[in-house]
């Protein structure tokens, strides 16, 4: 192999399969490396791309289930375990294969190991198939991603306790289940679980589901949770995990609980209370990098670190973790490589929980405005006052606009219902643009569909909508 390289690419997820492939077509001469047999990273072997599979699922049985009440009833499904599981590795397998013969095309050396800085210019690789190299580079970008992060007072070994990981491998469709955590992850793996047949109970410390999301939207999906999963212990922690005869004793504390409530047994117990950053990149020492007290690698606008020679993007760098962020993040640290004047200050990074319904939001968030004490004016428009919403029979849901009332400009967007993750792209267009709240309404959309909704929300801003009678307050 190559002995030095242009530029070394250490982590091959979202973010650095996204920052290797421009570089190569920037005409730099690239390596990346990974210790998995092709790119894609944990979003797409142990992440966004299975637990979607898993949800579209899920959202199939969810929707048959409803079925009775427009005429057509199916039969309860038969869930044929290792076929549900073939089909989620069969995605999966697709898609980074697909990456890796990507990365063949533009010329992308790819090394499957794991690299170690020995100083700014320079890094061994332990190989996965033994042995090691050294490699020596001009600029090194580092995505190395997140990790599940831990409880150390529910560490336990017992193949009953999950992780986001484990969960996505599908080990059984358990009885019941406990999911430590009432964020995105949590909720999705368990509407998952929960459509296959367990009885999943969630346990989230604060007073509400999705922590820092508008209440508003939040709301819609708490109600539709409430008939989908067995019980929501809010303002409630849990306090131990011990392993017992037929699953795991839970000890859960909460002025809200009853009695029986405070202990109970689960056949697994799935812990999903965030995300930590990959950061203890071996040898990052001998380099000039340095680390927060959150364990984010510091970086500049142009995600350059402390160190000139190298740059750092995605979940590593700090929050939104999220892939795309991670995407974007891999450009401006290509582009500054290459000497391009850019820097990373997006105005709208949406950010989409893929439940049911779907919440999404993007830009400025109504609670976000209040902590700052920011004069906003918000316009919603609710979906039951929408055509297509009804005639799909799912009219939960609502969509709202932020505004600055002295220029009219959309400052925010938030959505939930079904799809939402598809509508927040508008939103992200409308606040990166600097729309107006008139512009949104004077575009045409098409009728009927859920878009419309983003329309009617800029015309109830002024009073103005068709579907609801909401005068323009003087």
């Amino acid at each position: 192999m190559a002995t030095s390289t242009q530029l070394v690419v250490i982590g091959a997820g979202p973010g650095g399969y996204a920052a290797a492939f421009l570089a190569a077509d920037l005409g730099m001469q690239v390596t990346l490396v990974d210790p998995e047999a092709n790119p894609g990273g944990v979003c797409l072997y142990r992440g966004c791309i299975p637990s979607k599979a898993l949800l579209h699922v899920a959202k199939l049985i969810g929707e048959a289930r409803h079925a009775p009440a427009w005429g057509i009833t199916f039969g309860e499904p038969t869930i044929d375990l290792n076929k549900l599981r073939a089909y989620k590795d069969a995605v999966v397998a697709k898609m980074t294969g697909g990456l890796g013969q990507l990365q063949k095309s533009r010329k992308v050396n790819y090394i499957q190991g794991t690299a170690t800085f020995i100083d700014s210019k320079t890094i061994s690789i332990d190989l996965v198939k033994g042995g090691t190299d050294t490699l020596t580079f001009q600029h090194a970008i580092i995505a190395t991603g997140s990790r599940p992060a831990t409880v150390p007072s529910l560490s336990i070994k017992s193949d009953r306790l999950m992780d986001s990981t484990t969960a996505l491998e599908l080990p059984d469709i358990p009885k019941s289940l406990l999911v430590v955590g009432g964020g995105y992850i949590g909720l999705e793996l368990g509407s998952v679980y929960a459509a296959l047949g367990t009885k999943v109970s969630v346990v989230e410390m604060t007073p509400g589901l999705l922590p820092g999301a508008d209440r508003d939207l939040v709301t819609f999906l708490s109600r539709r949770l409430e008939t989908t999963l067995h019980k929501i212990m809010l303002n409630a922690k849990v306090t131990g995990v011990k392993e017992v005869k037929g699953g795991l004793e839970v000890s859960i504390e909460g002025d809200e609980l009853k009695n029986d409530e405070k202990q109970q047994v689960f056949d697994r117990v799935l812990v999903s209370v965030g995300r930590r950053p990959n950061s203890a990149v071996p040898g990052l020492d001998k380099t000039l990098v340095q680390v927060s007290e959150k364990g984010f690698i510091k970086v500049d606008p142009r995600r350059r670190t402390d160190d000139p020679h190298i740059y750092a993007i995605g979940d590593v760098v700090g929050e939104p973790m999220l892939a795309h962020k991670a995407s974007a993040e891999a450009r401006v640290a290509v582009e500054s490589i290459a000497g391009h004047d850019v820097v990373f200050e997006p105005q709208a990074i949406p950010a989409v929980v893929f439940t049911d319904p779907e919440v999404a939001w993007c830009g400025l968030t109504e609670t976000e405005a209040k902590k700052q004490n920011r004069k906003i004016e918000v316009a919603k428009f609710p979906w039951a006052a929408l055509g297509r919403a009804v005639a799909i029979d799912r009219p939960d849901g609502v969509t709202k606009l932020i505004i600055d009332p002295a220029t009219e400009r959309i400052l925010g967007v938030g959505i939930v219902g079904v799809g939402a993750g598809e509508l927040i792209a508008e939103g992200v267009v409308a606040v990166e643009m600097a729309a107006l709240a008139s512009d949104l309404k004077m575009c045409i959309h098409p009728h009927p569909t859920l878009s419309e909704t983003l329309m009617e929300a800029a015309e109830v801003f002024f009073g103005q909508s068709t579907h609801v009678y909401r005068p323009k307050k003087k």
